[in-house]
């Protein structure tokens, strides 16, 4: 009878020990520190790797949109970009990287800052070239802003904005 209660558990000491049978364990995704091992990369990179140098002639600028424009609301807005690759975001690579849109958030993120996440700095990072807007009737100022494959802003030399008035 006394082996009978030990068998029960020395299982569950067993399944505990290596991760509760066919669930991950945290020390699988996320090893001692409790961080995900896709965000320790994500953060050693941006710690080893530098900014990637703009390719001389590179800009940004919006192919459907001018400064002064008046639009209705939504509208679609078009992104360009000529001298350096549009590329998906999550490696950094030299001569590549990818759109985000400033609403009403300045003229540019400054250069090697990360561009914030919220509703008036949007990302591009699926290498997208155009998005719909639907803003308030106003005047607003739209920057476009280049950023590296870890978000990483190019700063005011891969910027473009306009004013548009939406009716």
């Amino acid at each position: 009878m006394r082996k009978i209660r030990i068998i029960p558990v020395l299982l569950i000491a067993g399944l505990a020990s290596c991760g509760g049978g066919g669930e991950k364990s945290a020390s699988d995704s996320t090893g001692t520190t409790g961080m995900d091992t896709t965000q320790k990369a994500k953060d050693s990179t941006q710690m080893i790797v530098a900014l990637p140098d703009i390719p001389t002639g590179a800009r940004v600028f919006f192919k459907n949109l001018k400064d002064g424009q008046t639009v209705s609301s939504p509208f679609k807005v078009e992104f360009g970009v000529e001298g350096i690759a549009l590329d998906t975001a999550g490696t950094v690579k030299p001569g590549s990287g990818h759109h985000h849109l400033l609403i009403d958030a300045g003229d540019s993120t400054p250069a090697g800052q990360v561009v914030a996440k919220d509703s008036t700095h949007l990302h591009f990072g699926k290498a997208q070239k155009e998005t719909e807007l639907k803003l308030a009737p106003g005047v607003h100022e739209l920057t476009l802003q280049y950023a590296d494959g870890i978000h990483r802003s190019y700063g005011a030399k891969l910027a473009a904005s306009v004013k548009v008035t939406v009716k």
